[in-house]
């Protein structure tokens, strides 16, 4: 596929649209820059995006290849298989049937049920997903980029490997859903995390101040930058998880089983905001020695009612 051809289409179409670079930008979710980028031939929108692209500057696929049969029919080929999603669901018999083939992107989808579908690998970018119900699905290494997908039910849901970023989830809920290898880059507050298993999860640079964490087992989680004021970790258990350069105003982790549990401060030793640690709540925590001694050794944390391993 020629770069260069398909970029001076995309510009002709553009002008011819009377739109501008942010313009188209806006439309297909990317950067100004990345337009130009395709515009100038030094890179080309990925398969996925080509449909998106045709839609909005109200051509279709043949367009891009005018004098290049090649390119449609590869063009058409990739993007037909890549653009959509299989949906596989369990019939009484037991055995699997398929059903349609969905585009998910840029796609309208509130309160759509997916409960108990089989779709891995899925797309779904700037997708309005409020109040979808994906229960008991199996998400295995789908993504979820710049979606709004509040008050969506992930509720006993694969969530392994699946990526959430720049994703609203405000009022989700995710009771009893499984999240491995996954990586929480959300907006939003209020997500409930209830009897959920997280296993080598990343939540960095997250707002979490109102998200409910209850009854949960976490596993090599990665909490790194986040805001978690206020927050109530009580009764849960924590083992290998890091808690470094978190604001922990307030949170409390009375009753918890702390294993190898790392908690660096944001700010040097000097600053005011170190005294946040001592407003974090351990009574009745019970931690290994080492996460014990390392507490110790920021002096104002109180350890006066914990257990030891």
């Amino acid at each position: 596929m020629d770069s260069k051809v398909i970029g001076e289409k995309i510009a002709k179409a553009r002008k011819e649209k009377n739109m501008s670079q942010a313009q188209l930008a806006q439309q297909i979710f990317i950067s100004p820059q990345a337009v130009g980028k395709w515009e100038r031939g030094e890179s080309m929108p990925d398969i996925t995006t080509f449909d998106r692209l045709a839609e909005v500057l109200g051509v279709d696929l043949n367009y891009f290849s005018e004098n290049a049969p090649s390119v449609t029919a590869e063009i058409l080929n990739v993007s037909e298989s890549a653009s959509t999603t299989t949906l596989v669901t369990e019939n009484a018999s037991g055995s699997h049937d398929r059903h349609v083939l969905i585009n998910l992107t840029a796609a309208d989808l509130q309160e759509s049920d997916f409960a108990g579908v089989v779709l891995h690998k899925g797309k779904f970018k700037a997708s309005s997903l409020r109040g979808a119900d994906f229960s008991n699905a199996d998400l295995t290494g789908s993504s979820f980029d710049a979606s709004d997908a509040r008050e969506a039910n992930f509720n006993g849901a694969n969530l392994a490997e699946c990526h959430f970023s720049a994703t609203d989830l405000s009022g989700a809920s995710f009771a009893k859903s499984v999240l491995l290898r996954t990586a929480l880059n959300m907006s939003g507050q209020g997500a409930k995390f209830v009897d959920a298993s997280l296993v080598d999860v990343k939540l960095l640079k997250t707002d979490l101040r109102k998200t409910v964490f209850r009854n949960c087992t976490f596993t090599g989680v990665d909490f790194s930058y986040c805001d978690l004021r206020g927050i109530d970790f009580n009764g849960q258990t924590f083992d290998g998880v890091r808690f470094d350069k978190s604001a922990l105003n307030d949170v409390s982790f009375q009753g918890a089983t702390l294993r190898n549990v790392s908690f660096t401060v944001p700010f040097s030793l000097t600053n005011k905001s170190h005294l946040a640690l001592k407003t974090i709540n351990f009574d009745g925590a019970i931690m290994d020695k080492l996460t014990y001694l390392a507490l110790k050794g920021l002096m104002v944390v109180d350890l006066s009612n914990v257990t030891i391993l």
